[in-house]
């Protein structure tokens, strides 16, 4: 079986078993997931890049409304 792969980059991902949908409908919930958000269709360097890109996403927010906060005070 090829087993579950990441929805980004395509890789296997690790800690999920290999098998069937039958057997994977049929299985724990233990055996279909780790303990990490999007623990069972992400890998970790996915889960973390998207981490990163929120972040940085936020951050940029924060910095741009501090410049226009600053030049309405120029002003």
């Amino acid at each position: 079986r090829k087993g579950a792969v990441c929805g980004d980059c395509k890789i296997s991902l690790p800690g999920i078993k290999h098998m069937s949908n039958p057997e994977f409908k049929n299985c724990k919930k233990r055996e279909k997931t780790v303990a990490r958000a999007y623990g069972g269709s992400r890998c970790a360097n996915c889960v973390r890049q998207r981490i990163v890109r929120a972040f940085l996403v936020e951050e940029q927010k924060i910095v741009k409304k501090v410049l226009a906060e600053k030049g309405r005070k120029s002003k």
